[in-house]
């Protein structure tokens, strides 16, 4: 039950993050356009893949 909450709460929060991330990325004027489109793939994989790695590698042990 606990391993099936926090795939939950992964699915519906993270995605959330990952925009909020996009859209403060967008408004940066210190970074030029090939660095800005880096940082939005890292942000998608670390932010999209990283939260269900997490569980599925600590045996859904987050808590």
């Amino acid at each position: 039950m606990k391993l099936l909450f926090e795939v939950i709460i992964s699915v519906v929060l993270h995605p959330v993050a990952v925009i909020l991330a996009w859209i403060n990325l967008l408004s940066r004027s210190d970074l030029d356009t090939l660095k800005k489109i880096l940082w939005a793939i890292l942000i998608f994989v670390a932010w999209g893949l990283g939260p269900i790695l997490y569980i599925i590698l600590a045996d859904g042990a987050l808590w």
